[in-house]
């Protein structure tokens, strides 16, 4: 007998289909994970399994993360880090995390996951690349399952230390033998390329500036021959440029080009600096970019040119970056951020023709398309991840799609006075605490609290390992 899930009598359901339909009154019905049925709540079955009354709600498709560093969450808001721009702050770190082991691993992995499906989503790329102390991305795949969020793990690496002119000290970087094996065992033994997966894995060499050009040659060969994706950072700052003109005498984008590091199984985190040409290439070779509005502010990285990404077709999702860089793991504040960021660079740019004051510019018209509007900043945490992640089983409410999704209470202090547009009050509105969460029809969250563990020890160990590892010499 199937595991049914029906959900019905939605103020609205957000669909996110072809026809991007909104639905007053709707449902979905779903079978062991899956989505059946998708309407108006009186064309659905009348019971299931488990049924979820959805009045005053709102339902939204789960959102999808393409860009985290889940073990980050253990050293949010540390005091010598708070006021630097990447690569101090990176330097700031690199040794802490390097202490991480097993347990804190785990408890940092279970912490932010819950704090992501708190805030709707179910979907979560990470994006680990320090592997000493004992930690393996296993016991963050373990820590996923136990939660029950939809993972994409990595085998990330660093290689290239301070001795060979990157960036991180010696003791923080590995061996490239030693990260290519490691690499394969951990794709063969988890990464599962099946509709509905809940586990997969993907090649993520960190950074320009931490790996050797061999290392991300032989990553993207690895990649190919096993099947998954590839994932870096690339064009964050203005350092990471002046980088790579001065090692290699190429922009980031030219020099990744020529490392076989482009097409369709690609996505770069940030991807601020880039100009018009780079955009292009993305467009025609399918690569995708993860957007991080919150961590590109706080360490006052830039702002990425995420309209023109959409006006060119490149793939565009959001990522909350790492727990230390933003600081928090709340998708619904990225959505909202992303929309406002799009909208202050829009009135940064001058306007055409001359100024009519020495201080302040001419007042000009803002065409349709240049605004950044609250369901296309939808679209990016929903479509647009799936389609980074390389996934056509997420990121909308439609048949045969995975039963991933969200529910918010329209009837809270936050969206009083904004029912006019109840799908442009989740973004415009102050983000709130998800009401239920649910990833492959199992219910995540439950009125507003994590269903499927007891966080309390969780968080009581966290701060424990934080403060043992900030303390630390």
């Amino acid at each position: 007998m199937p595991d049914t899930l029906l959900v019905k009598n939605a103020d609205m359901l957000v669909t996110m289909d072809e026809d991007r339909r909104e639905i007053a009154g709707g449902g979905l019905y779903a079978e062991n994970g899956f989505i059946r049925q998708v309407g108006e709540s009186g064309t659905l079955p009348e019971t299931a399994d488990r049924v979820i009354d959805a009045t005053g709600q709102i339902v939204l498709p789960g959102f999808v993360n393409t860009h985290h560093h889940l073990n980050q969450t253990l050293t949010r808001n540390l005091p010598a880090a708070q006021n630097n721009n990447l690569f101090p702050w990176l330097q700031a770190h690199y040794r802490i995390w390097a202490r991480t082991g097993p347990e804190a691993s785990r408890t940092s992995t279970l912490v932010g996951l819950a704090e992501l499906a708190l805030s709707g989503c179910t979907t979560v790329f990470d994006h680990t690349y320090l592997f000493q102390s004992g930690n393996k991305v296993d016991y963050q795949i373990e820590a996923a399952r136990e939660l029950g969020v939809r993972f994409h793990a990595s085998r990330g690496s660093m290689s290239l230390g301070e001795s060979k002119g990157g960036l991180p000290p010696d003791d923080c970087v590995e061996d490239e033998d030693g990260i290519l094996k490691d690499s394969v065992r951990v794709i063969d033994r988890y990464h599962d390329a099946s509709p509905g997966a809940m586990t997969r894995v993907v090649v993520a060499p960190c950074s320009p500036f931490s790996v050797s050009e061999d290392l991300l040659r032989e990553s993207a060969r690895l990649a190919r021959d096993k099947g998954v994706m590839l994932h870096t950072h690339l064009c964050e700052t203005l350092d990471e440029e002046r980088y790579t003109l001065e090692r290699f005498g190429k922009r980031p984008v030219e020099w990744m080009e020529g490392l076989d590091w482009t097409g369709p199984d690609v996505w770069f985190a940030h991807a601020i600096h880039v100009d018009d040409d780079e955009i292009r290439l993305f467009a025609d070779t399918g690569c995708g970019a993860a957007h991080c509005p919150c961590s590109n502010m706080r360490l006052a990285s830039g702002i990425a040119p995420v309209k023109k990404y959409m006006a060119g077709g490149v793939k565009v999702g959001l990522g909350v970056d790492g727990s230390a860089s933003n600081d928090g793991s709340n998708m619904l504040a990225e959505v909202r951020q992303a929309m406002l960021l799009a909208r202050l660079q829009l009135g940064l740019q001058p306007p055409e023709g001359p100024r009519k004051h020495a201080l302040l510019p001419a007042s000009h018209p803002l065409r349709a398309g240049e605004w950044m509007t609250a369901r296309e900043a939808l679209e990016l945490a929903t479509l647009g991840g799936a389609s980074v992640l390389g996934r056509d089983d997420v990121g909308s409410l439609e048949v045969g799609k995975c039963a991933d999704f969200f529910t918010l209470d329209l009837n809270t202090i936050q969206f009083a006075g904004a029912l006019h547009d109840p799908v442009a009050a989740v973004v415009f509105c102050a983000p709130q605490t998800v009401k239920t969460t649910v990833i492959q029809g199992r219910v995540v969250v439950e009125d507003g609290r994590i269903a499927t563990m007891d966080m309390e020890p969780v968080v009581r160990d966290h701060n424990r390992y934080s403060l043992e590892l900030a303390l630390r010499t």
